[in-house]
């Protein structure tokens, strides 16, 4: 059910629709929403950011505004708390009790673990649910900006009456007294709730309610479920995609526009939620793809794009470009010379800003905002050289279905992570774009065109950066009468719901609780538009147009009702089944096939054989004709076994069925083979031959006769196979019996034989030799037992086989695995397979991976473990030796993989896991250069041992050049190490360390000079708030007593090298706490940094404000080493 948008927020798995799958996750990329258990693994994988919607408030009557509240939690002695589990103090949301518990020391993680908790679960009525949207945070007590605060949903019940995060925040940066969580030994965390209604939607129906059906989500597409609904409700595309040309030979799952024909016919005339599985097959995605949330916007334009493609040459070519092509024009016109370059470029929807605009309108202004390219960004006119001029985008004309992707989410550069924009952002019902005498049209537009749009579609974002849930509110006739597309759910709407409360924002929620906390407060609204379609007046009634069966090929709509027959006729026959018995008959050939491909262990599997649907009142001597006419063996030469599960959990023939036993109904002799309920009954058939092969009666078979049967094993070709069954005397011995086994196996009369009993083979493997001078009771051999036998061995024989005897094959059988190893560096590619044993040693896996490699040392291959959840190595390598055997390398919770990834490293691994691995920026001192080194050095190095090692690295200003490391995050210095400190508890995931040549006047300070911090600064005045936002390189600098800003400042323009006129717009402040006191040239300097009891020597610095001009990165410096963008690809 949950997806994200366009920065390849397709990373970010939403994993909380799906109720049944939830992963625990061990990296903070990828955050996960559970039930707080003590054992954190038991959790089964689940999506994140749980079903905001599907136990809202009634969504088709009025809904009035939800309960909701505030609650502040200040834990003293944090440090100290000695508990797994702490609970705060009951509060009340909507007349329920709720508390916030934490796991100080994080649940089974390295995070601080913290959930939600209903306070009187226990206490509740059976069936109790009760559903909340809430956030949770602990609050940076030094720089609120830096709380961190994480927002979910989720409908609580008795089984799961706590949600929250395991991996809240990481446990280092929280018990780091620097960073602002715990001052003087308090935490404070707070948790906003907002408690709405239940509504049981199980015997809900759409189509009755509403006329409109659904479509099901297959684990995480519900945001392309909200596309394809919109699609649909555009007539003229549905139209266009039943007239592409199909055949009647072509398969839905190969093919995308018979797919989509298929999935379109089903929504516009069935009445149930329909599936989009063969939608998704014909993309040529796998399971794993619709469990990746995918960018809506990427996955429109790529299928809008195979559809075009597929539509060429078609009587419906051209049809996506006239829906929803427009074409704008970029222009470059000069201002003092007769010059302007013009590009024309289509779109098929238009990326609209949504920060800093209050609605569409002001979006379209800056689109079309004109830039004025002057200064050191003249534009270079070609005979007319370096020219001031005007750089814009200006609209040639609009496509008749207008697209508008809102850009919620965004990269924030000064936090290094992905964002969502939950302002509030306006959008019409009817959309002007002539309005202002068409300002947004070039000179060239058509003007008779009247560009006035009305609104289709709204879909819909709820929930965070880390994931949510996506759903639609549309129009399909453009009447008032809206309907919402949630999955596959569909509501009616009015208005205000699919506009209004849509826009985003905060809302002020008053407070319901006089005496828990007075004052009112904002809360998020999470839940937002980020794409709206509109349609053009004086196209809609084309748009808009009839749809009906005549504009569907003949050949689809008889290979979908032949298909909703099918249904309907498995939908009689589920519920029709307590009338009838599956009798399951294995026979000899059933064995003979399956024996030594399909299965080792055992006779059959049941599943592979043929079934009979049989009337439970039909007499089993009736069911015998319908064999015979099966198989065609006549009813007198059948006899029918009964299988038995032993208590050794295998599965044998046990009894031959009385005469009398086959004179009672299917449905008595069903009941007499199972103890337990089941609509199966098991069966093996044995027919009986004379020499010339034709079927005979059975012998009747006395208390003496046991039927065994036989499996014969070649060790030079490792093949086991099925060769028959014979009936042997208790009393008789098998030496009697080894002419009859060498004949059945192609043998000499004489050839020596060895004969093994297989016993069983869960959990392992039990083979034990015969004894054949022993008789068959003496050996315990009784019916349905199985024999395997093979040529006897000599010593040489032995030893030229791996697999010498059938023990050690049926060892090898049960324990090999099939283990596909994949490159760290290509992590979605199979490298190559080996098979292996799953008890195989550490020493055994990597040294055949050496072998296949061609690498001389295996102990420089290092291996990581498959997370089958999040199909991605697991954050941490498997260290040397590290753990035992192949098979719990495999494992990952309660689930069994057969991927490992392997790295091969430039040393051996356990000299590695001796080392420490830092990367570290060095700063040129005098040229502007930055070069990353990784230094590789003991665990018990010190940071002067990092210096001393990167001083071989880089270049120095001078041979006695002095180095410092610094710890540098979000653009400001908060450490300088000691050359003493011991550099294997540093960090340098999260943090940036810098290195750089110590300045002469640092090393010469007087007794009245100060060393202070300097750090570049934007103002962002977001939400009405004024914040300070740094950027760029924060420096240190050394200020004497008495001197001025002015003074000060012609150091600092000659140690940046600014040209003048850049340099004389920058402001300078002194900031404490993030608040500025703008400074004057006559200001002096060093009064502003007397005060030493400031918490946090970076809070208080030297500010330079000016514009970010710093080149934009396209990508995260410090991410986790496992975080893969998965980008929308559709195959075929």
């Amino acid at each position: 059910m949950y997806v994200l948008p366009s920065f390849t927020l397709s990373d970010t798995l939403c994993i909380c629709e799906l109720l049944e799958s939830c992963y625990p996750v061990q990296q903070e990329d990828e955050e996960m929403l559970v039930p707080h258990s003590d054992l954190a693994d038991n959790h089964q994988p689940m999506e994140v950011v749980a079903q905001p919607e599907t136990a809202n408030a009634v969504e088709n009557q009025p809904v009035e505004d939800p309960p909701s509240s505030r609650f502040t939690w200040r834990i003293e002695n944090f440090s100290w708390l000695n508990t797994k589990k702490h609970y705060s103090e009951i509060f009340i949301v909507g007349g329920y009790k709720w508390r916030v518990l934490i796991f100080p020391k994080g649940n089974n993680v390295d995070h601080l673990s913290m959930y939600l908790d209903v306070a009187d679960s226990g206490s509740l009525p059976y069936g109790w649910s009760r559903y909340a949207q809430f956030s949770l945070a602990v609050i940076n007590q030094i720089y609120s900006k830096y709380s961190v605060r994480k927002d979910t949903q989720h409908q609580f019940n008795a089984r799961e009456s706590d949600w929250g995060f395991t991996s809240f925040m990481p446990l280092g940066e929280l018990y780091d007294f620097n960073r602002g969580y715990l001052v003087n030994d308090t935490l404070i965390v707070e948790a906003e709730v907002i408690v709405g209604r239940v509504v049981d939607y199980r015997t809900y129906d759409s189509k009755k309610e509403t006329g409109y059906v659904g479509l099901k989500n297959q684990g995480a597409t519900c945001y392309m479920n909200s596309l394809l609904q919109t699609l649909f409700h555009i007539p003229n595309f549905r139209k266009a995609v039943y007239h592409m040309p199909t055949t009647e030979n072509d398969m839905p799952s190969g093919s995308i526009p018979l797919a989509l024909q298929s999935l379109f016919y089903k929504l516009q005339y069935t009445d149930s939620s329909v599936a989009t599985k063969e939608l998704t097959k014909s993309f040529g995605w796998d399971t794993y793809d619709s469990f990746m949330q995918h960018d809506v916007q990427e996955l429109n334009r790529v299928l809008c794009e195979k559809l075009e493609d597929k539509m060429k040459g078609t009587v419906v070519e051209g049809t996506i470009q006239q829906l929803f092509e427009g074409h704008h024009m970029n222009y470059i016109e000069c201002i003092n010379v007769d010059y302007k370059s013009t590009r024309k470029e289509s779109f098929y929807d238009l990326q609209l800003d949504v920060k800093g605009c209050r609605d569409v309108y002001a979006s379209f202004d800056k689109y079309v905002e004109v830039e004025r390219l002057e200064g050191d960004n003249k534009y270079h006119a070609e005979q007319y050289g370096l020219q001031d001029a005007r750089k814009g985008v200006l609209f040639i004309d609009f496509p008749p279905v207008l697209q508008l992707q809102l850009k919620r989410f965004e990269y924030d550069f000064m936090r290094d992570t992905m964002v969502k924009i939950n302002d509030c952002y306006e959008f019409p019902l009817q959309l002007d774009l002539d309005r202002e005498n068409g300002k947004y049209l070039s000179p060239e537009a058509d003007r008779s065109v009247r560009n006035l749009y009305t609104l289709h579609s709204v879909l819909v974002h709820s929930g965070g950066v880390h994931g949510g849930h996506y759903y639609a509110f549309i129009r399909p006739t453009l009447s008032d009468q809206w309907y919402k597309f949630d999955d596959e759910r569909v509501t009616k709407e009015d208005t205000k719901r699919a506009l209004e409360e849509q826009y985003g924002g905060e809302e002020e929620l008053p407070q319901t609780n006089p005496g828990f906390n007075n004052t009112p407060f904002k809360f998020t609204k999470y839940s937002n538009a980020y794409m709206l379609v509109y349609i053009r007046e004086s196209d809609k009634d084309k748009i808009i147009c009839n749809v009906d069966e005549k504009d569907i090929a003949e050949h689809l709509q008889e290979r979908l009702k032949k298909e909703q027959e099918e249904k309907e006729h498995k939908k009689k026959e589920k519920a029709e089944a307590h009338l009838y018995t599956i009798i399951k008959v294995a026979r000899d050939e059933d064995l003979m096939e399956q024996i030594g491909r399909d299965i080792y262990f055992d006779l059959v599997d049941h599943d592979k054989v043929r079934s009979f649907r049989i009337q439970k009142q039909i007499s089993f001597n009736l069911f015998k004709e319908d064999v015979a006419k099966e198989f065609g063996i006549p009813v007198q030469f059948q006899r029918f076994w009964l299988w038995a599960k032993r208590q050794n959990h295998t599965y044998r023939p046990n009894r031959p069925l009385t005469p009398l036993e086959e004179t009672q109904t299917v449905g008595q002799l069903r009941e007499l083979s199972n103890k337990v309920q089941n609509v199966e009954l098991k069966l093996f058939l044995e027919v009986e031959h004379a020499l010339d092969l034709r079927p005979i009666v059975p012998p009747d078979k006395t208390k003496e006769d046991i039927l065994l049967f036989f499996k014969l094993y070649d060790p030079e070709k490792e093949e086991l196979g099925y060769v028959g069954r014979l009936f042997v005397k208790s009393t008789g011995k098998p030496i009697e019996y080894l002419a009859k086994l060498n004949e059945m196996a192609g043998y000499a009369p004489n050839e020596e034989i060895e004969l093994y009993e297989e016993i069983k083979f869960d959990p392992s493997v039990m083979c034990e030799p015969i004894e054949k001078r022993y008789t068959f009771r003496a050996c315990q051999l009784e019916d349905g037992d199985i024999v395997c036998f093979q040529k006897s061995q000599t010593v040489e024989n032995s030893e030229q086989y791996r697999y010498p005897d059938v023990p050690s094959f049926l060892d090898y059988v049960h324990n090999r695995r099939v283990v596909h190893f994949r490159s760290l560096e290509k992590p979605k590619e199979d490298d190559f397979c080996l098979e292996m044993s799953k008890l195989f040693t550490y020493d055994d896996v990597v040294e055949r991976v050496a072998q296949h490699l061609g690498l001389d040392d295996p102990s420089k291959i290092r291996l990581t473990s498959h997370n089958c959840y999040s199909q991605q190595p697991k954050p941490q390598p498997i260290k040397y030796r590290g753990i035992d055997h192949l098979v719990d390398m495999l494992i990952h919770y309660n689930q069994t993989s057969d991927i490992l990834y392997y790295e091969v490293l430039d040393i051996p691994l356990p000299e590695l896991q001796c080392l420490k691995t830092l990367k570290v920026t060095f700063h040129h001192a005098i040229k502007d250069e930055v070069s990353i080194h990784t230094i590789r050095l003991p665990k018990q190095s010190t940071v002067g041992d990092v210096i001393n090692d990167l001083k071989t690295k880089v270049e120095l200003s001078h041979p006695d050049a002095e180095l410092r490391l610094l710890e540098v995050f979000y653009h400001k210095i908060y450490k300088i190490f000691p050359p003493n400190e011991k550099i294997e508890n540093i960090n340098d995931q999260y943090w940036t360390l810098r290195a750089e040549e110590i300045p002469e006047e640092e090393q010469c300070l007087g007794p009245h000079d100060r060393l202070i911090h300097v750090y570049h600064f934007t103002k962002d005045t977001a939400q009405n708030q004024m914040q300070i936002q740094n950027f760029g390189e924060p420096f240190f600098l050394v200020i004497h007593e008495g001197e001025t800003l002015e003074e000060i400042k012609m150091r600092i323009q000659k140690k940046l090298q600014v040209p003048d006129d850049e340099f004389v717009k920058w402001k300078f402040a002194f900031l404490s706490l993030g608040r500025p006191e703008y400074l004057q040239d006559s200001d002096v300097v060093s009064s502003r940094f007397q005060r030493r009891d400031v918490y946090g020597a970076w809070e208080q610095y030297l500010g330079l404000e000016h514009s970010d001009s710093t080149p934009k990165r396209s990508y995260a410096s410090n991410q986790n080493r496992h975080t893969f963008e998965k980008p929308v690809k559709i195959y075929n």
